[in-house]
């Protein structure tokens, strides 16, 4: 029964008012009505991994005969067109629902009978598109089915690009020499290119954590049904279903060696919401160490300059901002919120099922979002640009009383320090002063106090090497 703006339906608790023009059915309306904490939704990248579950499913409840043909041909053919068009308005319900996730399994299974139904199909929702499956197994594998691809299509290309986008850079600048710095001051010289070393192996070791969870990542909870004990499942239907689901995304997804896990425990999303947490402090050590480098330009450390992006203040004309590594800084912290509560939403879990899913899944893919973008954001938009003030970096290292360690094995630490402190207070070079307080020839200690030789570690490259 309609009246032009709206429809009614029936489900298995009474009579539901829904838009006219919905595809979704009266679950999706009731948690659109009773689900009102917020308006977030779960990512279109969540949906997409349902669709593709419950397209696998359908082709493989067709070979094992429990599926009509028609109705598993109009199931492949609803999930495809979401694929295809996305119908990012079919899929209204909150984040903030029922915690295992119905509300959304519900959703995404009325939203393919519907279009089945436009098809002249007659395709139930809960009998054949839920066939053999339960939301507290299929929610699981949406969430895993769905990070795996965003870290495998978005987090590794862009943490590559923005690791060859540093090494590239301190190729660039391979002579170039500056003051290194520890607890913010004055340390030893370090080559340039050494210290953008540190932070492309700091993403390696990104990149290294997450390939390690990939294999527990790629456990889907699919065959568990409602409780781990895989009740109304056929014993065939979980390995053709992930099958078929490595088939459509190129994975190598396999079946949980304990249902019961899977559908209790959230310990791998919050294995690698660690992962991600600690991605993003990575690129927040980097983004921070281009802002200090990039201080000034005048009375900062101005050893280099990021590239001019846009005006940096309303009233002061002259300014120009680091806005790109302040973008990183404020995404990295989001990332290390949603952490925390996909951490509290692991906790969740009791006994036979965590209630919590919904929210880990879409912090999770946020956070891989999030990573993605700001590791692109660094490498093409500050880091590649960046120039290097050759002139900075030599002046200062030519000042740095801290060029007197190299002393210490020919003249003791006490010695070395008088030196250093006679330098700073008499503001004279720290060479005139050696020459005057010990025994070593000039020229010996120029050889010492060499602050590329200093960077290489007090060795002089074997020139038969």
């Amino acid at each position: 029964m309609t009246d032009g703006k709206y429809r009614m339906e029936e489900d298995s608790m009474g009579p539901v008012r829904i838009p006219a023009d919905a595809l979704y059915g009266p679950q999706t309306q009731r948690a659109v009505d009773n689900f009102v904490i917020s308006s977030r939704k779960l990512p279109s990248s969540f949906i997409r991994a349902l669709v593709i579950i419950k397209m696998a499913a359908a082709e493989t409840n067709r070979a094992l005969g429990l599926l009509p043909k028609t109705a598993a041909d109009a199931i492949i053919a609803s999930a495809r067109l979401i694929l295809n068009e996305g119908y990012g308005d079919q899929f209204p319900v909150s984040v903030y629902q029922t915690g295992s996730g119905t509300s959304t399994n519900m959703n995404v299974n009325e939203v393919i009978g519907n279009l089945a139904k436009k098809r002249g199909d007659d395709v139930s929702p809960n009998d054949h598109v839920n066939l053999c499956q339960s939301s507290n197994d299929v929610i699981p594998s949406a969430l895993h089915l769905s990070a795996s691809l965003a870290i495998r299509d978005e987090m590794f290309p862009a943490l590559s690009m923005l690791a060859e986008i540093i090494t590239n850079k301190g190729r660039e600048y391979s002579d170039v020499v500056k003051t290194g710095r520890t607890h913010l001051m004055d340390a030893l010289p370090i080559r340039l290119s050494a210290e953008l070393d540190g932070w492309s192996a700091q993403i390696a070791d990104c990149v290294s954590r997450l390939h390690s969870v990939m294999p527990r990542l790629l456990s889907l909870a699919l065959g568990g049904t409602a409780v781990g004990s895989g009740v109304n499942c056929h014993k065939d239907f979980p390995a053709g279903t992930i099958a078929r689901i490595n088939t459509m995304t190129g994975l190598s997804c396999t079946s949980s060696s304990s249902y019961y896990k899977s559908l209790s425990s959230l310990d791998t999303a919050v294995e690698v919401s660690g992962h991600l947490r600690t991605t993003a402090i990575v690129l927040m050590k980097i983004a921070n160490d281009l802002r200090w480098m990039n201080s000034g330009p005048l009375s900062g450390i101005g050893e280099i300059a990021l590239p001019a992006l846009q005006p940096g203040s309303s009233i002061m004309p002259a300014k120009v901002n680091p806005v790109i590594p302040e973008a990183v800084c404020m995404a990295a912290a989001q990332v290390i919120g949603n952490d925390a509560a996909v951490a509290l939403a692991g906790q969740a879990g009791n006994f036979q099922l965590n209630t919590m899913m919904p929210l880990a899944a879409a912090n999770i893919l946020e956070s891989i979002d999030l990573l993605a973008c700001a590791a692109r954001s660094l490498g093409e938009k500050a880091i590649a640009g960046m120039t290097i003030n050759r002139e900075v970096c030599s002046s200062a290292i030519a000042r740095n009383p801290i060029l007197v360690t190299a002393l210490n094995p020919k003249i003791g630490y006490l010695a070395a320090a008088r030196i250093a402190k006679k330098a700073i207070a008499e503001k004279r070079p720290l060479l005139d002063i050696a020459v005057e307080e010990t025994q070593l020839s000039r020229e010996e200690l120029i050889e010492l106090l060499d602050p590329t030789l200093l960077a290489d570690g007090g060795k002089k490259e074997d020139p038969l090497s």
